[in-house]
């Protein structure tokens, strides 16, 4: 406070700290200003009522960590459906949930997935380790439920789910509806998770609303014309190989048409394909087997020939471990059934063996409702989109994929959706949608630098970033991390790289081709080497995106990072893995794994 101001008593019950506080607001502050503050604190003391109003009660939290977009939409449906019932709810995305607030909180439902060997999804990673810490209140009063979201061709299946809830009884919070866990299938177990939570918390929080409350009428949001559950079928506009013929592997660069879809992304988000199973595999699952193709079989609300089912309904390229089980039933396998209880050797075979490879190895007798029964429904396959709407307009949209071919076990071995996509000519349609990605966003602020670590098609979503700031205009530095095994042969993009320096859209690009040299040398090594100006970056404010293999190279990434910001930083290995931590629950630090 000015010196030449009078000094005012303060009010009876206004403590010292809040004096302090109340001091250091004013401090410095225009007359105009203090006029304001005085107006706006007479304001609130004429409507004490209403204040009251806006003080929290007692609602339903629905609380979500979503990697690819699924326990998102769970969670966004529940969330509705609460609504509708006249339940004050909020939905919140876990790395946006203020941990502080848990200790209050009566009902809470939380829908999160589980990432790789266990992990949860980058943006509840926050949440979860709080919730694991000495930090996590102790939980009396909350009454809660979890779903979970894995995938069952990982060993460590649903063990985010496993974990959450757990540590929430663990904490004196009490079960509203047991744990439920969902694999790709979703809805089958999504759907009665929420019937039966959402009936609790309405019986429950019906005792503790006023009688004559009333629920304020909101905008119901407006679904996309075509979405997940009805993709939009996309012309080919271009699909090309963009490695020469010595690569190892076919890399496409493929354009699509998204005119009179009404969809619409941003650099960061993912297209959804739905494909089609190659008809030679269908073929090879039918003579393997034995099984006739046009027998009908019914499951799902839905009578189909078997081999329709294959093509268009069943995953025959990812093993998961009910498959597993049901052939080592089938085929009175103990050598499956020590495997299915070893979580290494299982996590090897499903990493080895398809399907196919499976059932030929473990020979059974099978018939047509019993495999389908035992595959996995299909799935879409999404990947990152690697065009910017600004530089290529709304209606188009483009890719860039590696095509899966390889041998093993004697045969050939194809990935679905890769050739599928890789066999479309420019006649041909693709059924796509939009995948929203939140957490994988440019900084709104155009001047901050932006430093991209992207392998392979990993660079897929660089090549939209570098092409919306260059159209936003925006002032911030440009850094590119790209890796694959020969530049001569796979340097994706190259021309392109190159212009983008030229014209000042890109300001440094390193790259790494593991295989040019003696010694293997990937993206990790390059980030190392520049350890010091990386460092600089980041400390100036520098935002950092990883995008590719979440297998092996997400986390020699991370731990490269860990080295360079302790190494460069003056810290401890610990404080550095805190500080990227941090960053990613910021958004400053995000990662695009698969």
């Amino acid at each position: 406070m000015n010196a030449t101001q009078p000094a005012l008593a303060a009010p009876s019950g206004l403590g010292e700290e809040r004096q302090t506080l109340l001091r250091q607001l004013v401090d410095g502050l225009e007359p105009a200003q203090l006029y304001w503050i005085a107006a706006y604190a007479a304001q609130q003391a004429a409507h004490p009522v209403a204040r009251q109003a806006q003080a929290p009660a007692a609602r339903l939290t629905v609380l979500y960590g979503s990697q690819t977009g699924n326990a998102r939409r769970v969670a966004e449906r529940f969330a509705a459906e609460a609504e509708a019932a006249g339940l004050p709810v909020r939905l919140v995305r876990a790395g946006a949930y203020p941990v502080r607030e848990l200790a209050n909180e009566r009902y809470l439902a939380v829908v999160v997935s589980t990432q790789g060997e266990g992990e949860p999804p980058d943006d509840a990673r926050g949440f979860v380790e709080f919730l694991a810490s000495r930090r996590a209140p102790k939980l009396p009063a909350l009454q809660y439920a979890v779903l979970g979201l894995g995938d069952s061709s990982y060993p460590l299946f649903n063990a985010m789910g496993r974990a959450v809830d757990a540590r929430l009884a663990e904490l004196g919070a009490k079960r509203l509806a047991p744990l439920a866990e969902a694999d790709v299938d979703i809805e089958p177990v999504a759907g009665p998770w929420a019937e039966g939570a959402l009936a609790l918390v309405r019986e429950r929080l019906a005792r503790e609303l006023p009688t004559a409350s009333v629920t304020p009428l909101r905008a119901a949001p407006i679904r996309p014309q075509f979405h997940r559950d009805r993709p939009f079928p996309a012309p080919v506009l271009a699909n090309q190989r963009i490695v020469s013929r010595h690569a190892d592997r076919d890399v496409r660069h493929v354009e699509l048409s998204l005119e009179g879809s009404g969809l619409r992304y941003a650099p960061g988000d993912a297209l959804g394909v739905w494909h089609r199973n190659p008809w030679s595999l269908v073929d090879a699952f039918l003579a393997s087997l034995a099984l006739d193709g046009d027998a009908a079989v019914a499951r799902d609300g839905k009578t189909l020939p078997l081999r329709e089912w294959l093509a268009r309904e069943r995953e025959l390229t990812r093993s998961s471990r009910p498959l597993v089980q049901a052939v080592a039933e089938r085929a009175d396998s103990a050598v499956l059934r020590a495997i299915l209880e070893d979580a290494e050797a299982l996590k090897a075979l499903l990493a080895s063996h398809q399907p196919i490879d499976l059932l030929r190895a473990y020979p059974a007798s099978w018939d047509a409702a019993a495999l389908v029964a035992a595959l996995r429904p299909l799935t879409p396959r999404l990947y990152s989109i690697a065009s910017s709407p600004q530089a290529v307009g709304e209606d188009e949209v483009h890719l860039t994929l590696a095509v899966v071919d390889y041998h093993a076990h004697g045969e050939p071995h194809l990935g679905a959706a890769s050739r599928w996509i890789a066999d479309a000519d420019e006649d041909a349609t693709l059924d796509v949608f939009v995948e929203a990605n939140e957490r994988f966003r440019l900084p709104a602020d155009g001047a901050r630098d932006v430093i991209m670590i992207g392998p392979g098609t990993g660079v897929a979503p660089f090549r939209a970033f570098v092409q919306e700031r260059q159209q936003a205009g925006a002032t911030g530095r440009n850094w590119l991390v790209f890796g694959n095994r020969h530049a001569a042969d796979d340097f994706l993009y190259q021309v392109e790289w190159q212009q983008a320096l030229r014209d000042g859209a890109l300001h440094r690009l390193d790259v790494a081709f593991s295989r040019d040299q003696a010694g293997k040398r990937y993206v990790q090594h390059v980030l190392r080497e520049r350890g010091a100006e990386l460092y600089a970056w980041l400390a100036g404010g520098a935002h950092l995106y990883v995008c590719g293999d979440a297998a092996q190279m997400a986390k020699d990434v991370h731990a490269a990072l860990v080295e360079i910001v302790a190494t460069h930083g003056g810290t401890t290995p610990e404080a550095a893995q805190a500080r990227l931590s941090e960053w990613l629950q910021d958004g400053r630090y995000a990662r695009d794994v698969y």
